[in-house]
C-alpha cells in the first residue's frame, strides 16, 4: 500500500493524474483515488443530456477555463460504448493537429471535416479560444464564428451550436438564507468519509506504521475530518471568490486540498500562507493573525512573555494528544481559533475569540444581492430596498460626493470648485425599483445598484469591496490610495451626478462663511439670495 502522502499526492497539480487523458485509466491506486473522488456536477448533467438530445448535424461546445473539468468529462463520455461510435469528441481546442498548423488551423479542419460527417462533434474548448476563433476562423464557417459571437455577447441564438459554459455552472450558488457549495463540500465529505474510503484506508494504514510515521500530515487530515472546519475553508473561499474574484476550478481545488494537507506547516498555517497554488494566494489576505483586538493583542503578549493561563494550558494538553506540537507561534495558534470557531474542541478555550472573528460582511452582501437579483415585488422587498439605499447606497455617494464640501446640507451635491469659490445643486438622488425589477442579471460576484438622479438612471455594478467601501464611507471612512480599484466606480458615479447637476434651475455657491443661491425662472430671469 502506498504511504499516505503518495496516495494523497494525486491532487497536486503537478501530479500526473492532475489532467485526465485517453486511456489512461491503467487502475493504479492512483487512478483508483482519482475515480472515487470525481463527483458529478451539474454541468455534466447537463453536457450528458445535451449529447443524448444531440442530432448528427449538431456541434456541443463544452467550455470554460483551464483546470475547471473539461478533460475529465470529456475523457469520461469519449470512453463510453453508448456515445464513442456516435459522436466525435474533440477533447483540447487549444492544440493542433500537427506541428505545422495552429489551433485555428486545427479548429478549420475540424469544422470542415464535420460537414461531411455523420457523427455529432463535440469540442472541449477554453473561452479565450472561442473568442480568437470568432475573429480569425476562415470565411467558410461564418455560421459557426456567428453562434460563437452570440454566445460571447450573451444573445440568445436559435443554430444547432450548442454551448454548455462553465462560468453558467458556478461552484458557489447565493440564496435568500446565505450561500451554498455544493461541489466543495461533497469533495471535503468524500475525501473525509469514515467508511468506504479508499484515501481514509491510507491514512489508518499510515497511522499503524512503527516507524516514520508522518505525524503532522495525519493530524492535518484528521483536522480537516472535522465538518465545521471544513465549512470554515468553505467560507474563506467563498470570500476569495467575491473579494478577489477568484475562480474555483476542480483542478485548484484539488491542489489545494493538497496544500492543506501535506504543505509545510500544520493545517491551519497552511491554510493561510502564500504559495503557488492560486486559492492558498488569495486566502493570505485573509489571515486572522492579522486582525488587531484588545482581545487578541492581549493573547499575543501574554504568549510572548510565557504568562501563566491555566485554561490556555489545558487546551493544548488536549492538542497535543491530537498529534500537535506545543512550540505553535501565537499567530498560529489565532489561525486554529479561528479554523475551530464552529467546533467545540476540549475545554473550548478558543471559542472566546469568536467575537473577534465576527464578520458579517459576507452575509450583508447576501441578503443586499438577493434583494436586487430575486426582487419578487412585494412590499417588504420594496421597504428593504428603500432602507438599503436610504441607510447605506445613497448616504455613501452623498457623503462620498459632498467629502470637499462639508457644509452642504441633504439633497445638495458638489459639483466644481474655482478659486475657492464651490459649486453644488439642489438634486433628487433615490433608488429606481423599476429598473431591479427588470433586471434579470444574477451573477455571484456582483449586483445591480440603480439610481434615479434627476430624470436620468444610472447603473452602478456592486461587489462586496464596492459595497464594503459604501458601509464604511457611511461610518466616516474616507477613501485613500488604496482603495483606487474600488472607488473608481464611485468617481464614474459622481461624475453622471455632475452631469444632471449642470442642467438643474438652482445652484449655491459658497465661498468661505458665505452662501449664494442663484434660481433660473421659466422667463430666463435669475433670482439671487443670500447677498
Amino acid at each position: 500500500m502506498l504511504r499516505f502522502k503518495s496516495a494523497l499526492s494525486v491532487l497536486s497539480k503537478s501530479s500526473p493524474y492532475a489532467v485526465r487523458t485517453l486511456h489512461q485509466n491503467d487502475n493504479s491506486i492512483e487512478d483508483q483515488i482519482k475515480n472515487y473522488l470525481f463527483i458529478t456536477t451539474n454541468i455534466e448533467q447537463a453536457f450528458k443530456e445535451a449529447l443524448i438530445n444531440a442530432t448528427e448535424d449538431d456541434i456541443i461546445f463544452l467550455c470554460g477555463s483551464s483546470g475547471d473539468g473539461k478533460s475529465e468529462i470529456l475523457t469520461r463520455y469519449c470512453e463510453m460504448a453508448m456515445f464513442k461510435d456516435r459522436y466525435k469528441f474533440h477533447l483540447d481546442a487549444t492544440h493542433s493537429f500537427s506541428p505545422t498548423s495552429n489551433a485555428i488551423q486545427t479548429l478549420d479542419t475540424l469544422f470542415e471535416e464535420n460537414r461531411t460527417s455523420n457523427k455529432t462533434l463535440v469540442v472541449g474548448i477554453n473561452v479565450g479560444m472561442l473568442g480568437n476563433y470568432a475573429q480569425e476562423g476562415a470565411e467558410l464557417h461564418d455560421d459557426i464564428k456567428s453562434s460563437i459571437k452570440s454566445f460571447l455577447d450573451d444573445s440568445p441564438t436559435e443554430s444547432n451550436h450548442q454551448f454548455l459554459d462553465f462560468e453558467k455552472f458556478p461552484k458557489f450558488v447565493l440564496g435568500k438564507n446565505g450561500y451554498t457549495a455544493e461541489f466543495v463540500k461533497e469533495l471535503f465529505q468524500k475525501l473525509t468519509a469514515p467508511t468506504n474510503n479508499i484515501i481514509r484506508d491510507h491514512f489508518d494504514h499510515e497511522k499503524t506504521l512503527t516507524q516514520a510515521v508522518d505525524k503532522k500530515l495525519c493530524a492535518n487530515y484528521e483536522l480537516l475530518s472535522d465538518e465545521a472546519v471544513q465549512q470554515t475553508i468553505i467560507e474563506l473561499l467563498f470570500k476569495a471568490r467575491l473579494v478577489k474574484d477568484q475562480f474555483l476550478t476542480a483542478r485548484a481545488l484539488l491542489d489545494f486540498v493538497f496544500h492543506l494537507l501535506a504543505g509545510p506547516g500544520y493545517l491551519f498555517d497552511n491554510l493561510f500562507t502564500g504559495t503557488d497554488n492560486e486559492l492558498a494566494s488569495k486566502i493570505v489576505d485573509f489571515d486572522p493573525a492579522n486582525i488587531r483586538t484588545q482581545h487578541i493583542d492581549k493573547f499575543i503578549l501574554s504568549r510572548s512573555l510565557g504568562l501563566p493561563d491555566h485554561n490556555y494550558e489545558v487546551f493544548v494538553e488536549a492538542l497535543l494528544l491530537k498529534g500537535f506540537t506545543r512550540s505553535l507561534a501565537p499567530e498560529s495558534y489565532l489561525r486554529l481559533f479561528y479554523l475551530l470557531k464552529n467546533s467545540e474542541f476540549a475545554n473550548n478555550y478558543h471559542l472566546s475569540f469568536c467575537g473577534d472573528f465576527q464578520q458579517d460582511l459576507i452575509k450583508k452582501y447576501s441578503e443586499v444581492w438577493h434583494l436586487h437579483c430575486h426582487f419578487d415585488g412585494s412590499d417588504e422587498h420594496k421597504l428593504a430596498l428603500r432602507q438599503y439605499y436610504k441607510d447605506v447606497a445613497i448616504a455613501a455617494v452623498h457623503k462620498y460626493n459632498n467629502r470637499n464640501a462639508p457644509r452642504l446640507g441633504k439633497g445638495e451635491f458638489f459639483i466644481s470648485e474655482h478659486n475657492g469659490f464651490q459649486l453644488a445643486a439642489d438634486l433628487e438622488l433615490k433608488v429606481h425599483v423599476p429598473q431591479i425589477a427588470e433586471d434579470k442579471e444574477t451573477k455571484t460576484s456582483h449586483f445591480n445598484t440603480y439610481f434615479k438622479v434627476g430624470k436620468r438612471i444610472v447603473k452602478l455594478p456592486t461587489n462586496i469591496n464596492l459595497l464594503s467601501l459604501m458601509l464604511r464611507i457611511v461610518e466616516g471612512y474616507r477613501p485613500n490610495k488604496h482603495d483606487k480599484n474600488t472607488v473608481v466606480l464611485l468617481d464614474e458615479l459622481v461624475e453622471e451626478i455632475a452631469e444632471v447637476a449642470n442642467e438643474t434651475s438652482t445652484l449655491h455657491i459658497l465661498y468661505k462663511n458665505d452662501r449664494y443661491k442663484i434660481a433660473n425662472d421659466d422667463f430666463d430671469e435669475f433670482e439671487v439670495s443670500g447677498l
